[in-house]
């Protein structure tokens, strides 16, 4: 481990030495786009993913990260690994699987990370956090290391293994929460992204901010997989707005009703201009069903489905689109 660490500071481009060494955990969209802009910057970044051929990592490992997006076109070299002991070496990690992956790849990355080591999760759904602290509980790991949330906009899509396209946002919302001790590292965090480039906002009640990407996320992610269109083409039909607006109402309900102080705005509104921002993109889900690949859905329509009974609170329409995207999935991609 400690040869590879010294390979890998000869290999650190000018003035990584002034950067925290970072992991990507994911190589995928989110991971991609925010590791990438990290490394375009200067800063010394791994990028972890599941080994074999035919993988993303090891894409990015032969050809690198061809970064196309509508600021600029550049071709990145990466460092990358399969060996989760590669995390021992970071300051910052970056988890940036899907979220049904989170588990299993906590678990293999919790006997490697060293004390006091920050872990962020940038990725869809509002539990996040707490799982990665359950499943480092889970391994033995005490005391734990800092684990944040944080809520990602950005619109990115890997249209093809080391091709990243970036068609709209890029930029992080973080907080402490209720747990003021972890304001250091937030800002720590905040700043890191800052200085590559990436709009990081500090929000002083996180919790509603995730619940506020939830709500848009049940808004738009299954209704983009259903329809086979872009967040934009969605956001422009009136029939689709009036399913979408019902399912982030209900989003609202329950987080209401689930203790969550939501901010006194029109999300809904928001929520149809945030799909305009994001134009041609298409949501996660629809390109995990493009794929064949099992989607993120259980953590969106399908937790505020589940909540909501739990609260007592109606959900159809979110259950609805839950169902159909599942079978979806259970039916397979079909012609694009």
């Amino acid at each position: 481990m400690e040869a590879r660490n010294r390979e890998r500071e000869e290999k650190s481009p000018p003035g990584a030495a002034n950067w925290p060494r970072v992991v990507v955990v994911g190589a995928g969209a989110v991971g991609c786009y925010f590791g990438g802009r990290l490394v375009r910057a200067g800063c010394l970044v791994t990028f972890l993913g599941r080994p074999g051929p035919g993988s993303s990592i090891e894409a990015l490992a032969r050809d690198g990260l061809y970064f196309d997006s509508p600021e600029f076109q550049e071709s990145l070299r990466l460092d990358t690994s399969a060996d989760p002991s590669i995390a021992g070496g970071a300051e910052i990690v970056l988890i940036c699987v899907k979220t049904l992956d989170t588990t299993s790849a906590v678990a293999s990355l919790a006997p490697h990370l060293r004390a006091g080591a920050i872990v962020v999760s940038l990725q869809n759904g509002v539990e996040n956090a707490a799982a990665i602290r359950e499943a480092l509980r889970a391994a033995g790991r005490s005391p734990l290391p800092v684990v944040l949330p944080s809520v990602v906009y950005v619109g990115a899509a890997m249209s093809a293994p080391g091709h990243l396209r970036h068609s709209g946002r890029g930029d992080l919302v973080m907080g402490p929460g209720d747990d003021a001790s972890l304001a250091p590292a937030v800002e720590r965090v905040a700043r890191l992204f800052a200085r590559a480039g990436v709009p990081c906002r500090v929000s002083d009640n996180i919790e509603a901010e995730l619940w506020v990407k939830l709500l848009w996320n049940c808004a738009g992610n299954a209704v983009s997989a259903l329809g086979r269109a872009s967040y934009g083409l969605a956001g422009r039909s009136e029939p689709t707005q009036r399913v979408m607006a019902a399912a982030a109402e209900e989003v609202a309900a329950v987080a209401r009703a689930a203790g969550v102080r939501l901010p006194d705005l029109d999300l809904v509104a928001m929520g149809l201009k945030l799909a305009s921002a994001l134009g041609p993109a298409t949501s996660s889900t629809a390109q995990d069903i493009e794929r064949g690949r099992p989607t993120e859905i259980d953590s969106l329509n399908g937790f505020v489905a589940r909540r909501g009974a739990e609260l007592g609170v109606p959900t159809p329409v979110n259950h609805t689109l839950w169902a159909l995207v599942k079978l979806r999935e259970s039916a397979g991609s079909g012609p694009s």
